[in-house]
């Protein structure tokens, strides 16, 4: 039988030479492939040696550093679950995300182990562990007393690799349950899609990724870690974002992948260039919307088209504006700034009105899909599951979005965020456009707030671009003139900042909460 543990392909793909980098670090170090082999090794063993229960849960709360990726590998390796956590999770959240998946292993910084300790102790869990980023900690002190050799555990492509938990937007924290079938099948279909390669780049050894991302959530963790892994290239690592020296390991490199907050800091410095960009091959971009003015900058400046795709907790990566040119894919060409590209290969997407219906193309409604990176459910929430899923096996996103007369997607927003005011449907993604095309206007949210004849309404929440100063008023007047009245909203309000999660999205929620009482009597 073969062994369908996600570890065992990522490990096949390593190189022949297993001296050569496989991780560089902006402290200079450098990690080979067989450092990687024989850590995640040790680590493995260490977990095994502590006798857990089958699918044990290895929860993890740690900063970003090579250590906490050969923790995530070896947890792999050792056949148990991942559970990455949000390094700004505070006590209540984590007392909340303990209890719920009950993990047999907790792994904190050194600084958070006494209150963290507390948290799991008390909860049943039986081992708590530190990791710091400067390669101390009680877990790496106790695998250093471990075999450098271990036998990758088996694994059934439909066992449990990973929980990942949503960000609990609207009530409780759902736990994702990824497999390993899920993320193999997702970094492969990548890997062929965004023609990773083996040959060519900086060093003569093929691609070489910047790894710019946090590490606890799909983008970091998943995407950009095993597409350097399945293809067997080496990483530059990040463990904090820095615009400038983001710039200057380009020559280095070939592909980055970001969140439009990463792109909007590199295109304040005065050193990206096209010069600067001159080996990359590829820029990639998501977990967030990106403005169609930061896509057009980014060609005027560098002269390369940033890639936009799309993705989810629950699902890895869906959809993907297309690489390059290729006559398997007949007229996925050309990168449209705005859109997420074209459903992956593999992948069903669909495009439901609230009858249950599909629409027509052009048609906005509930986007559905379905296919092998599709996840197993939600952790022992059976119910949530159930309602998630059609009766044909299509998962509800949550997202609302449309498909062009050439297949490509737009996500016009959440199903959440959509505002009904009067009987009418507002998608806030539209108004938004408009006031982000407005002189002096650098990014804005429209959320929905209740309001006492139109049940909801819309409330424009706008940050100005440096140097300008912009009047509430004037946007409102401007909007007027371009968009049906039912969409104008109520209110508009210039605030220095959104208020934003690690990934960069904004939370509307914390929005919608601050204004909530408006037009209350």
């Amino acid at each position: 039988m073969t062994n369908a543990n996600l570890f065992s392909a990522l490990r096949a793909a390593f190189p022949e030479d297993l001296t050569a980098v496989a991780v560089q670090t902006d402290e200079g170090l450098e990690y080979s492939w067989r450092d990687l082999d024989r850590a995640t090794a040790m680590v493995a063993n260490l977990l095994q040696s502590l006798n857990l229960p089958e699918g044990s849960r290895v929860a993890v709360q740690v900063e970003k550093s090579i250590e906490a990726l050969v923790l995530y590998l070896a947890t792999l390796r050792a056949g148990f679950v991942f559970l990455p956590l949000n390094t700004a999770y505070q006590s209540a959240e984590i007392e909340y995300f303990i209890g719920n998946a009950e993990p047999a292993v907790v792994v904190c910084s050194g600084a958070n182990f006494g209150w963290v300790s507390k948290i799991a102790f008390k909860a049943g869990t039986r081992h708590v562990f530190t990791l710091n980023d400067n390669r101390t900690g009680s877990l790496l002190e106790r695998a250093a007393q471990q075999s450098d050799r271990h036998t990758i555990v088996k694994r059934q492509a439909d066992d449990l690799a990973a929980i990942l938990y949503t960000s609990g937007t609207t009530g409780r924290s759902k736990g994702a349950m990824l497999t390993h079938g899920n993320m193999l099948s997702n970094a492969l279909t990548l890997k062929d899609y965004w023609g990773w390669t083996r040959t060519g780049g900086p060093e003569g050894r093929g691609d070489v990724l910047i790894h710019a991302l946090p590490i606890f959530h799909v983008h970091g963790l998943f995407v950009a870690i095993h597409g350097a892994l399945i293809n067997g290239s080496k990483m530059i690592w990040m463990a904090k974002f820095d615009p400038k020296r983001a710039i200057a390991y380009m020559k280095q490199a070939t592909v980055f992948m970001g969140v439009p907050t990463l792109y909007v800091r590199m295109l304040a410095e005065p050193s990206l260039n096209k010069t600067a960009v001159a080996s990359m091959r590829l820029f990639i971009a998501g977990s967030a919307p990106l403005l169609i003015e930061t896509f057009t900058e980014w060609q005027e400046r560098t002269g390369q088209t940033i890639l936009e795709r799309y993705g989810m907790s629950e699902t890895a990566m869906l959809t993907s504006n297309p690489y390059a040119a290729d006559k398997r894919y007949a007229n996925q060409s050309e990168r449209r700034g705005g859109t997420v590209g074209f459903p992956l290969p593999g992948v069903q997407l669909r495009v439901m009105g609230d009858e249950g219906h599909a629409l027509p193309v052009g048609e906005i409604g509930g986007i559905q899909v379905k296919g092998p990176n599709v996840f197993k459910g939600y952790w022992r929430m059976p119910e949530k599951t159930a309602e998630e899923f059609t009766a044909d096996g299509f998962f509800k996103t949550g997202d609302v979005g449309k498909v062009d007369d050439r297949g490509y997607v737009t996500i016009v927003g959440r199903s959440k965020d959509l505002i009904i005011s009067g009987g009418y449907n507002v998608y806030p993604a539209e108004i938004e456009g408009f006031i982000n095309e407005m002189k002096g206007v650098a990014e804005s949210a429209v959320i929905g707030v209740p309001h006492p004849d139109f049940g909801e309404v819309g409330v424009a929440v706008v940050i100005a671009k440096p140097g300008f100063k912009l009047e509430p008023e004037v946007l409102v007047a401007s909007l007027k003139a371009q968009l049906a009245n039912f969409k104008i909203p109520k209110r508009c309000f210039v605030v220095p900042e959104l208020p934003r999660n690690t990934m960069g999205k904004v939370q509307k929620n914390l929005l919608r909460e601050q204004y909530k009482g408006l037009f209350s009597n």
